[in-house]
């Protein structure tokens, strides 16, 4: 076996969507699979063995317990618990007060882990920080803001006529309602913009109700995220990410430039306005970092 080994916890939607993926890129050399389904982990487990053999794919599949966790160079927390999303605005925080607690477990469970957490589950932005809060593991980035400036550039692309790998641009603040999309640093082909920016972003924030009303639930793009920024922290790749991290007092999304695997922060200049923007996002996610249901898992030190 060579390559990385990566584990996921969760066997979700996301989590079958992110497994498949790794298998088919054969990134990992071994891929763990953990989650609190046994009959679906082990049912999973059994499907992407037979993907690994198919694709001749070099990752070897297994399922696994928390425990094995520690022996992992990466993490990736997909885990959801079982509650209806009634929420009408800030939908992507509308899984806090149930996935905090389960997060906050599996936070505990890996205290000591040396490796690099990704941390999927919404909110992302709070998950992340209540992960590292009550873990202490040095490297937790929270997967969100590099998928909405990814979908950016792409829908500016379509705009301009170009492909997106000429568009720079980046969002950042909150995975949610409180993006902030730094317009006067993005550029086409080395230019400043001349299309409709305004209604790019309209059509960024329209983007994640056409996916869940025609699928149910968003699960390739937060793929592709992962897939992106595991090759940057497992130093397979350079390259900017836009990662939940601290921030302040607080954790939002900003671009980190990664080279050889360690993380610098790269905020671009930003004009009053998206430094204001960016400030509102922080203030209302310490506010609901605040509300979180208040959790007994040592915070570690």
């Amino acid at each position: 076996m060579s390559g990385p080994m990566v584990g996921i916890v969760g066997a979700g939607a996301v989590g079958q969507t992110l497994s498949a993926a790794l298998v088919a890129a054969a990134l990992p050399g071994r891929l763990l699979v953990v989650s609190r389904q046994q009959d679906q982990v082990h049912g999973l487990v059994a499907d992407l063995q037979d993907l690994a053999l198919a694709a001749r794919s070099r990752t070897t599949v297994e399922a696994g317990e928390v425990a094995y966790l520690q022996g992992c160079d990466a993490v990736v927390v997909a885990l959801r618990t079982d509650f209806v999303n009634t929420a009408e605005r800030d939908i992507r925080r509308g899984g806090a007060a149930a996935n905090a607690p389960a997060l906050g477990t599996l936070a505990r469970d890996l205290h000591g882990y040396g490796g690099t957490v990704l941390v999927v589950t919404n909110p992302v932005d709070l998950m992340a920080r209540r992960f590292a809060e009550v873990s202490g593991v040095a490297r937790v980035f929270g997967i969100g803001s590099n998928l909405d400036s990814a979908r950016y550039r792409l829908l500016l692309a379509r705009y301009a006529h170009v492909t997106p790998d000429v568009v720079s641009g980046h969002v950042i603040g909150e995975h949610g309602d409180r993006a902030v999309v730094c317009v006067s640093t993005t550029t086409v082909d080395s230019r400043p913009v001349t299309v409709p920016v305004r209604t790019v972003v309209e059509d960024l924030q329209r983007r994640p109700e056409l996916i869940r009303s025609g699928i149910g639930r968003t699960r390739c793009g937060p793929t592709g995220a992962v897939l992106s920024t595991l090759r940057k922290t497992l130093g397979l790749v350079d390259g900017v990410e836009e990662l939940s991290v601290p921030y302040g007092d607080v954790w939002l999304g900003i671009p980190l430039r990664f080279t050889g695997g360690k993380a610098e922060a790269c905020l671009p200049p930003l004009t009053r306005f998206e430094r204001l923007c960016l400030d509102s996002a922080a203030s209302s996610l310490r506010d609901a970092y605040a509300h979180l249901p208040a959790h007994t898992e040592r915070i570690a030190t």
